[in-house]
């Protein structure tokens, strides 16, 4: 009778223990994602909230529009207006690492639709990007690059008419920025040769989830002109 009396008592716990277990889920949720209207969208990867907050897209990266005496890059207006076309005027879930915002104060969030739609992953599913990660691994880090994969190998967007940039001197990864820099840049002189990757081409470094360097690989990229 012992037994049998100690086992209904742990079975009379277990629905206590689901429902607190459920109740710290929904607080971690809480403190890493939330509930937001977007207001406007600057370009392809950034908007701004109703409170006036700027978020910028966690994990991927899209061509830069003008700005002050730069001209915009190609692809960079299509981004913005599918951006626009996700997120504007409408409620959406930003959802946060541990490091919450940039040096500009901006909020890093992946950016999702009521109707669960991963709008960082839209953007390079049509070509309109490419990934970016931080040193830090992210949560969703596998799928935003098997998903830029996916538009390089059917030549979507950016990765459409392709040509490959430079004189064939090839580029240096750095293993923990996840950046590539030209050869001759300064700062890929300075990796380290435990974290330096040698890639043939850029198509080869995007490919393998790398970034552009912006201090020394700004409009030098492969993507041309719709």
């Amino acid at each position: 009778m012992k037994r049998t009396e100690s086992g209904l008592k742990w079975w009379v716990l277990i629905p206590v223990v689901a429902i607190v277990l459920a109740l710290m889920l929904i607080h971690a949720q809480a403190e890493t994602a939330q509930w937001v209207h977007a207001r406007w969208v600057n370009d392809g990867d950034t908007i701004v909230l109703d409170d006036g907050r700027k978020v910028r897209y966690l994990g991927i990266n899209t061509p830069e529009i003008d700005y002050e005496r730069h001209r915009g890059q190609p692809y960079a207006y299509l981004a913005k207006r599918l951006n626009h076309k996700l997120v504007g005027r409408k409620k959406i879930c930003i959802e946060y690492e541990q490091k919450k915002n940039d040096r500009y104060g901006r909020l890093l969030a992946y950016v999702f639709l009521v109707d669960g739609t991963f709008v960082n992953r839209q953007l390079l599913a049509k070509g309109y990007g490419y990934c970016y990660p931080s040193q830090q691994s992210g949560k969703y880090d596998a799928i935003l690059l098997k998903t830029q994969r996916e538009a390089m190998s059917a030549q979507a967007g950016i990765w459409r008419q392709w040509r490959e940039p430079g004189k064939g001197a090839g580029y240096l990864g750095n293993k923990r920025s996840k950046r590539f820099h030209l050869v001759s840049c300064p700062n890929g002189k300075k990796i380290s040769r435990k974290n330096r990757h040698h890639f043939k081409t850029m198509w080869d470094a995007f490919f393998a989830g790398y970034a552009p360097a912006k201090e020394c690989i700004n409009d030098q990229l492969g993507w041309r002109v719709p």
